[in-house]
């Protein structure tokens, strides 16, 4: 474990940051960069943070997320200086977030008093619920702040990257569309459904299921290869749904299928080296006879 204090080993990245963005003395790089061309990194990094967990390694998961924490360094510092806000009031903004969503620990719900609602008893199905109406009531407060006060960044000056979205209510705003598509559709889906827009059950979603798969049959056959697009959309997003209703995380669902014939289709390389077999040269009862035989060994 570290030595250093976190208030000054932070404190010692900000005046990194600031350094490296100095008009006279910074990187040429580092001062050249905006929102825009940062946020892909943002994303990748946190892509790393998570592919570091799965791979089990700590010291990997202690560097990444370092990275990480680097772009919300780099972000902040961009922000201060366009006087909008500094990382003191990012960080400022998610405890307050965090206290305010969590009135069973830190309000009058916290107490012993409150019987059943005490937060020993809120169990973690409670919490997310809560959660979400929480967010409902911060986003429908923001609509109305920004009907008031007109869209834009601080002082009313837009963000320059990306769209100003209108500030009608919407019972999906902010899913952001930098999101996976998977798991974008899925967020999408569950808010649709916190309003009542959704099937009765798994079998009625299944019926869904299979109504999109005879629409591609017709795409095809119609030979029009922008419909068959869409209707494959159409399906991905319905099978999402379903997998909702059968209380599955799609993203992880999909994550572990990946991983799966990851596994198996190395298995099926190693066992051709093994015999001298050149893949290319299979055919598909060669290729059919490996996969059985890679998937009986794991």
């Amino acid at each position: 474990m570290s030595e250093d204090a976190p208030g000054e080993a932070l404190s010692a990245l900000l005046a990194l940051m600031a350094r490296l963005r100095d008009p006279q003395r910074g990187c040429p790089w580092d001062r050249e960069q905006t929102f825009a061309s940062i946020a892909p990194y943002t994303i990748e990094e946190a892509y790393e943070v998570r592919d570091a967990i799965e791979r089990g390694r700590p010291q990997d998961l202690r560097d990444e997320l370092g990275d990480l924490l680097f772009q919300v360094v780099f972000h902040a510092r961009m922000a201060e200086e366009r006087d909008w806000f500094d990382f003191a009031s990012v960080a400022r903004s998610i405890h307050d977030k965090l206290v305010r969503r969590h009135p069973h620990v830190f309000g009058a719900q916290s107490s012993a008093s409150c019987g059943e609602t005490s937060a020993a008893d809120f169990d973690a199905a409670r919490q997310s619920a809560q959660w979400d109406d929480l967010k409902a009531r911060e986003r429908a407060q923001r609509a109305s702040e920004g009907e008031a006060h007109g869209a834009g960044g601080a002082g009313g000056t837009p963000i320059p990257y990306g769209p100003v979205h209108a500030t009608a209510l919407s019972e999906l705003e902010n899913v952001p569309l930098a999101l996976p598509a998977l798991m974008r559709a899925a967020k999408l889906s569950r808010r649709a459904a916190r309003v009542g827009f959704d099937w009765e059950g798994p079998a009625q979603v299944r019926e869904k299921v299979m109504e999109e798969i005879g629409e591609i049959e017709t795409a095809i056959a119609g030979g029009e290869e922008g419909a068959v697009a869409e209707e494959i959309g159409d399906l991905l997003f319905a099978v999402v749904n379903w997998s909702r209703h059968l209380a599955v995380d799609p993203e992880e669902a999909l994550r572990a299928a990946n991983g799966k014939f990851e596994r198996r289709f190395r298995q099926m390389e190693r066992l051709a080296r093994e015999r001298g077999v050149a893949l290319g040269t299979l055919g598909a009862a060669q290729w059919d006879a490996l996969w059985r035989e890679a998937k009986r060994e794991g």
